[in-house]
């Protein structure tokens, strides 16, 4: 079918900013990355590492994820997510996964990602009650 080689790498690149940074403490000097922007920022790293690799009409949906918000990143800063595929069966991808800032480690984990092919995940979600 297709072969997803162990060593894949990507990363992605994002400043920490209003759309990505928690809020509710109150106090805007204690305005950091939230950890559900840099899961989904990981995420997204590790879907596009692969993405190029699938043939047309095939992607990846995450169906594991461990991770630790190790440090802050406060507003302003650069910081950067790298993925990098461990493991590849004919339907799933393994990977390591971190984010890392000026100050070094803001994340680390490991992440599992499943090939679908797109329209049958589709039709199957159509029988699925709402």
């Amino acid at each position: 079918m297709f072969v997803i080689p162990i060593g894949v790498k990507h990363e992605l690149h994002l400043v920490v900013d209003d759309k990505n940074a928690i809020s509710f403490l109150g106090n805007d000097r204690a305005r950091v990355l939230g950890t559900p922007w840099m899961i989904a920022s990981m995420e997204m790293t590790a879907r596009n590492a692969v993405a190029h690799l699938l043939p047309e009409g095939y992607d990846t949906v995450g169906t594991m994820v461990n991770v630790r918000h190790v440090s802050a990143a406060p507003m302003g800063t650069s910081v950067r997510f790298t993925a990098e595929v461990l493991e590849a069966t004919e339907r799933r991808i393994y990977y390591r996964l971190e984010c890392h800032g000026p100050n070094g480690v803001v994340g680390e984990g490991t992440h599992e990602r499943f090939i679908i092919n797109v329209e049958r995940f589709a039709k199957r979600l159509a029988s699925k009650p709402a």
